[in-house]
């Protein structure tokens, strides 16, 4: 599993407006030029609606 700097990972997901879901995390990641690994972190997370960036962070660090 990638791991990825949450800090970057906020840059990466900056303009969102929440709740989104995985595929709109995505899809804002790719658009503010998020490099591969950021991509497939994103990608691995459960699908379902994120309510902020701070739901976003938990989730990526709980992940194993």
């Amino acid at each position: 599993m990638a791991k990825i700097n949450p800090i970057q990972l906020q840059k990466h997901l900056k303009g969102m407006d929440y709740p989104a879901s995985k595929d709109q995390l995505v899809q804002q990641a790719q658009k503010n030029g998020a490099d591969d690994n950021a991509i497939s972190v994103l990608e691995q997370l459960p699908d379902e609606q994120y309510q902020s960036p701070t739901a976003v962070s938990q989730a990526v660090s709980s992940m194993k």
